[in-house]
């Protein structure tokens, strides 16, 4: 990722406190995580709101608008107000990378209409938590743009929780995701392990091992069928930074 492409793009505006929320890798529950996370801040008193910048993989209403599935998920396990249509700005049906998605689907992510986005987001709420699609090493667009997710993250000035499997093969995907991260420079807050089983012996010395390796703390675990995040609502506010 070239410096040209990065630079005069690290000016966040707005006053929220944001978090951006990525995984180890697709379909390990980062969305539903990130949903846990809103709650919470719900719970906490605060506005709190949500956005991605692309979304692959998505259904068709009748009307054959698309219908917008990791923003409405979380939606639906937050409890937020927040309208839909702020959550995400691209928007595609093929259930494949967005670079390939938009290729595909004829609408190239372009940088500055996702940082207005985020912008307008975070002048209408105090908490902007942004998800990311896939794993950190996600294509966003290679056409127009070449954008993968680090771009998107740099330009908005955003600091990262990684979210991960508690199972087997964790310390691998955690300590990779981790050491590309720190390489790029790019602040890592804490790790969440999804999929959590206290007093399996796996995943409990996963954890301690993935600690270990990266310097970077586990801070929360979900366990299957969770409704709540377990931490302390001031904690997960110390995540987020101006």
């Amino acid at each position: 990722m070239s410096e040209e492409r990065n630079g005069g793009q690290n000016q966040k505006q707005g006053h929220a406190k944001t978090l951006f929320i990525t995984g180890t890798g697709t379909d390990i529950g980062k969305t539903y995580v990130t949903g846990l996370i809103l709650k919470k801040l719900r719970q906490s008193g605060v506005s709190a709101a949500y956005y991605k910048a692309a979304m692959s993989g998505n259904d068709r209403r009748e009307d054959k608008s698309l219908i917008p599935g990791d923003a409405l998920t979380v939606k639906e396990v937050s409890g937020i107000c927040q309208p839909l249509e702020e959550m995400c700005p691209y928007i595609y049906e093929n259930a494949v990378s967005p670079h390939l998605a938009s290729r595909m689907e004829g609408n190239p992510v372009v940088m500055e209409q996702v940082k207005r986005g985020f912008e307008t987001v975070c002048e209408r709420y105090e908490y902007v938590t942004m998800e990311g699609s896939g794993g950190i090493l996600c294509p966003i667009c290679m056409d127009e743009e070449e954008i993968w997710l680090e771009d998107v993250i740099r330009a908005c000035n955003i600091g990262c929780v990684i979210v991960a499997d508690a199972g087997l093969g964790t310390i691998n995907s955690v300590g990779l995701t981790a050491f590309y991260m720190k390489e790029k420079k790019i602040p890592i807050r804490g790790v969440i392990f999804n999929h959590y089983e206290p007093g399996n012996v796996l995943h409990e010395d996963n954890r301690k091992m993935c600690e270990y390796l990266t310097g970077v703390k586990v801070v929360a675990c979900v366990k299957d069928g969770d409704q709540e995040l377990d931490i302390a609502q001031e904690l997960l506010k110390e995540w987020y930074r101006c």
